[in-house]
C-alpha cells in the first residue's frame, strides 16, 4: 500500500502522466538547471526538471520571490507546475503558476521547437500560446525551458490559527476578510476531522478542544511590521463576529514552521488512514459555506464520509473522501455518482471541478459538468491541431 501511495503521488494527484496506453513516459527530470536569474529585470530563466522549493530558495538568496507554493514544493517539478497550473496557499494574494509564466520553450509532436512568447509583462501580439501550454497537462507540447517574472520579497510574516466552534461560519469569515479591505498571503481552511488526523501523522503540539470544528490558519505579508501587527488586529476583530474561540498568533520561527507543517501533511495524514478520492473543488470564496454544507449532504445521501481542507482565501476546497469501512460495491458505485452532484453544485455555484489538480485521466468524465458540447469541440479542436496523430498524453482531459 505505501509503494502504491507514493507512486501515484509521483503521477500527480488526478493521474495526469498515467501511461493507460503504454508507450513511453519521457521524465525530464535531468532537465534541472536554473539556467538564468535577471536580477535587472526580475525574470528567471529554467528548465522543467528544478524543483520547485530549490528555485525557490535560489531567488530568495537574491532578494526576490517565486510565489507558486504547491505542498508538493520540495519534490514536484516547474514543469509540472506548469503542465497542472498548480496554485498553494500563497495564491490568493499572488496568484498560481500562469500568473508568473512569460514565456516557454516547447517542443511539439511535430519535433519542431517553438518559444510561445517573449520575456516582456505586456504582450498583445497574437493568441497567448504561453497560456495556452500552461494547464495543457502534457497534451500540447513538451515544455523544456521556462521564463518566469519574479516579484521582490517580503521580509515580514505573521502567522495566526483561529478556532471556530462551526465550520460554516469559519468559511463565512473568508469572504469578510476581503470585503474589509485586506487580502493575507495565506488563508488556509482545515475542518476538525483534518486536524485530527494530522496531529497523529506528524509531531506537532496543538491544543485543540472538543467544542472546535474548523481552523483558519491566516498569514500576512509585507515590509512594515507595525502595519502587519495592525492589519492581524483588524482581522481578529472579523474573526469574532463569526463565533470563533481565541485567535492564537505563532510567536516563533518554530511555531510558524510547525503551523505550516501540519497544514501542509493534511493531505497525505488524511491518505495515511483510508483508500481515498481527492476531489478539487472550486467555487467563489463568498459560497464556500454553501459549497461545505452541500458536500456534506451529498455525502449523507450517498453514505460517504469526507475531510475537507484547502485554500479557504481563493474558494478552493480540497474534498477528501474516504472509503473507511465502505463496501467495495458501493464506493465503485455510489461515490461516482456524489462526485458528479458535487461538481454540479460547484458550476451552480459558478464554479469549477478543478483549481489546481488538473484533469488528467481521474476527472475526464465529468468535463460535461463546466463545458457544453459546443466549447469541448473547440478544445478537443486545439488538441488535434497540436497533435494530430494523438502522441503526447493520449486520453487525458477528454473521454
Amino acid at each position: 500500500m505505501e509503494v502504491m501511495r507514493r507512486r501515484i503521488i509521483f503521477l500527480g494527484l488526478s493521474g495526469g502522466a498515467l501511461p493507460i496506453f503504454g508507450g513511453i513516459v519521457l521524465s525530464t527530470e535531468r532537465l534541472n538547471r536554473i539556467i538564468e536569474i535577471d536580477e535587472r529585470n526580475l525574470q528567471a530563466t529554467v528548465e522543467p526538471g528544478v524543483i520547485n522549493q530549490i528555485f525557490r530558495d535560489a531567488v530568495e538568496e537574491k532578494g526576490l520571490f517565486y510565489p507558486p507554493d504547491p505542498a508538493s514544493r520540495g519534490s514536484c517539478f516547474l514543469g509540472g507546475n506548469l503542465a497542472e497550473n498548480a496554485g498553494g496557499p500563497k495564491a490568493v494574494k499572488y496568484g498560481t503558476t500562469k500568473d508568473y509564466v512569460l514565456n516557454c520553450e516547447v517542443v511539439l509532436p511535430t519535433g519542431e521547437i517553438i518559444w510561445t512568447g517573449a520575456n516582456v509583462l505586456k504582450n498583445s501580439t497574437g493568441y497567448n500560446l504561453t497560456q495556452l501550454i500552461v494547464g495543457s497537462e502534457g497534451t500540447l507540447g513538451i515544455i523544456t525551458k521556462i521564463v518566469f517574472r519574479l516579484i521582490p520579497l517580503p521580509t515580514q510574516n505573521l502567522l495566526m490559527l483561529v478556532p471556530f466552534f462551526s465550520p460554516e461560519k469559519a468559511c463565512e469569515a473568508v469572504s469578510a476578510v476581503f470585503r474589509a479591505g485586506f487580502t493575507p498571503s495565506a488563508m488556509e481552511f482545515m475542518e476538525r476531522d483534518a486536524i485530527d488526523f494530522v496531529l497523529k501523522f506528524v509531531d506537532v503540539k496543538l491544543a485543540v478542544k472538543d467544542e472546535h470544528k474548523a481552523h483558519l490558519l491566516i498569514e500576512v505579508d509585507g515590509h512594515d511590521l507595525d502595519a502587519l501587527f495592525k492589519d492581524c488586529e483588524k482581522i481578529t476583530e472579523i474573526m469574532y463576529e463569526f463565533e470563533c474561540d481565541e485567535v492564537l498568533f505563532a510567536d516563533t520561527a518554530q511555531q510558524k514552521n510547525d503551523l505550516w507543517r501540519m497544514r501542509r501533511a493534511v493531505g497525505e495524514a488524511v491518505k495515511s488512514h483510508s483508500i481515498y478520492k481527492e476531489e478539487d473543488t472550486v467555487v467563489p470564496r463568498a459560497e464556500l459555506p454553501v459549497l461545505l454544507r452541500g458536500v456534506k449532504e451529498i455525502g449523507a445521501k450517498y453514505g460517504f464520509k469526507s475531510v475537507c481542507y484547502g485554500h479557504a482565501g481563493d474558494g478552493n476546497l480540497h474534498v477528501n473522501i474516504i472509503k473507511d469501512t465502505m463496501s467495495d460495491s458501493d464506493w465503485e458505485n455510489k461515490v461516482p455518482l456524489g462526485i458528479r452532484e458535487i461538481f454540479e453544485l460547484c458550476v451552480k455555484l459558478k464554479g469549477t471541478i478543478s483549481g489546481e489538480h488538473g484533469i488528467g485521466f481521474v476527472q475526464k468524465s465529468y468535463m460535461d459538468i463546466p463545458f457544453d458540447a459546443s466549447t469541448l469541440a473547440l478544445q478537443k479542436g486545439i488538441k488535434s491541431l497540436f497533435d494530430p496523430k494523438g502522441v503526447l498524453n493520449p486520453g487525458k482531459m477528454f473521454e
